[in-house]
């Protein structure tokens, strides 16, 4: 069975041979852009509308907040002060909402290859994409990999928003990449890169992590449930120079982040570092 729309259900079925069926609805927008299809359908379920790239589960308007708090509220909480945040990928501006939730944001850059998923999720999915014409918000329709080449010293926090390692994602997943987002941070900086699925990608997540470490001195991992992702489970790469997870907690910010959240607080963020055993031998 292929991955994508039939019979009237999504399917995606990981490489292990197991996944998800969705009960489909009334497909809103499906096109092909210059990198990948892309496409936002109803669902009859609970999930309400779904974004899929290349037929494969990127979000859902009934599930969204498990992902989009973990990569963003995890790493800004650590930061004493951030100012200034990239998000790489990232086009149905999850992340961004997110972000822009703390006070101490000046600016977001958004850098995101496919300019047709950013119109496509502005228009079908408002919910999620609700701050990205916010005017902290600078939006690049452009390549990561060239943006930041040449950035030094520039960002608080970057969060790797990607697709997996394949197609337009496959090139954020290098030494040479992960080492240019090193030089972007200011001291005291932190990136998160989305880690694929411990349980359903483990190849991908132990080769990842090995590249990781070669460039980043600090790299710890953290995990959350997602239900609509591969093996429901996730895990997320924690990296900085110079910032030890779970070090500084902003708790100036904290009240007014929990009264937006679904699933993130301040037990479940302490929590998400207890890793299982079979993760802990992988990495």
């Amino acid at each position: 069975m292929k991955n994508g729309i039939e019979n009237g259900y999504y399917h995606e079925i990981t490489p292990g041979g197991f996944g998800i069926a969705i009960k489909a609805g009334k497909i809103l927008f499906s096109k092909q852009s210059d990198f990948q299809k892309v496409e936002v359908f109803e669902t009859e379920s609970d999930l309400g509308r779904v974004l899929t790239l290349d037929d494969l589960m990127m979000t859902t308007e009934g599930d969204e907040y498990h992902y989009h708090e973990m990569i963003a509220h995890i790493p800004m909480m650590q930061h004493k002060n951030p100012e200034t945040v990239l998000v790489i990928g990232g086009g149905d501006g999850g992340t961004v909402r997110e972000v822009l939730k703390h006070k101490t944001v000046k600016k977001v850059v958004l850098c995101e290859i496919d300019g047709m998923v950013i119109d496509a999720c502005k228009e079908f999915l408002p919910t999620i994409a609700c701050e990205l014409d916010n005017p902290k918000v600078e939006i690049l329709v452009q390549d990561a990999i060239e943006y930041i080449k040449d950035k030094k010293d520039e960002f608080d926090i970057v969060l790797i928003d990607s697709t997996d390692p394949m197609g337009p994602g496959e090139g954020l997943f290098t030494d040479e990449f992960y080492t240019n987002v090193k030089n972007s941070l200011k001291k005291g900086g932190i990136m998160v890169a989305q880690s694929e699925s411990p349980f359903a990608q483990s190849q991908s997540v132990e080769k990842m992590y090995k590249q990781l470490k070669k460039v980043f001195p600090i790299c710890s991992t953290y995990t959350s449930n997602i239900p609509t992702y591969p093996g429901g489970y996730w895990a997320w790469a924690f990296c900085s120079v110079d910032v030890e997870p779970l070090t500084y907690f902003a708790q100036d910010r904290y009240e007014d982040i929990l009264k937006t959240c679904k699933i993130y607080n301040k037990d479940y963020h302490n929590a998400r570092f207890a890793l299982p055993n079979y993760l802990k031998k992988l990495l």
